[in-house]
C-alpha cells in the first residue's frame, strides 16, 4: 500500500476494525517515511459474469436501481430497496464464490422482493423470467395466492391442508 502523501511503498497497520455490517475491514495505517496516517477499507471483491461472458465488479446500487422500476407506483421506500440490496449482496457473498452469474443475482432478488411487495415481485419476475403468455402470469399469481393462504392458515393456527372450504 503506497502512502497517499509521499508515495512511499510501505505502511504499518496501526488499528483494524470490522465495519458495522461485517462486510469490510477498516485499517488505520502509518507511513514509516513521512509518519502521516491514513485509512484504508478492505472488502472481498465480487465479480459479475454477464450472459455475454463479460465480467464487471458487483455494484449493490444496481440492484436497487433495477428493482426500483418494478416498485415505481408501489409503497416501497428507498430504505426498503437499500435493505433488499443488502440482503441480496449478503446472500451472494455467502456462496463463497468470487464470481457470480448475472442470472443468480436475479434469482437472489426474487425472494426478498416477494416478501417486500408482491405486485413489484410479479412485475420483476415477469421481466426476469421472461413471461410470454397469460398462463405464465396466472401460474405466478396462483403460487402467490397459495403462499398467502398458507400464511393466513399459519397465522390462524390451522395446520396447512386442514382448512376446509364451505360447500
Amino acid at each position: 500500500m503506497h502512502c497517499p502523501f509521499c508515495r512511499h511503498g510501505d505502511s504499518r497497520v496501526v488499528d483494524s476494525r470490522t465495519s458495522d455490517d461485517g462486510s469490510s475491514i477498516r485499517r488505520r495505517r502509518e507511513c514509516p517515511a513521512c509518519h502521516k496516517r491514513f485509512t484504508t477499507i478492505e472488502t472481498a471483491s465480487l465479480t459479475v459474469v454477464k450472459r455475454s461472458g463479460a465480467k464487471e465488479p458487483f455494484v449493490r446500487d444496481k440492484i436497487a436501481t433495477g428493482v426500483r422500476k418494478a416498485c415505481q407506483p408501489r409503497p416501497v421506500s428507498d430504505d426498503d430497496l437499500a435493505l433488499l440490496a443488502q440482503r441480496v449482496e449478503e446472500t451472494l457473498r455467502s456462496t463463497g464464490s468470487a464470481e457470480i452469474e448475472a442470472n443468480e443475482i436475479g434469482k437472489a432478488i426474487l425472494g426478498p422482493l416477494r416478501e417486500l411487495d408482491v405486485v413489484a415481485y410479479l412485475r420483476f419476475a415477469s421481466v426476469y423470467q421472461d413471461f410470454s403468455s397469460l398462463e405464465d402470469f396466472e401460474a405466478a399469481i396462483t403460487d402467490l395466492r397459495k403462499d398467502a393462504e398458507a400464511g393466513a392458515a399459519e397465522a390462524d393456527g390451522v395446520p396447512e391442508g386442514s382448512r376446509t372450504e364451505p360447500v
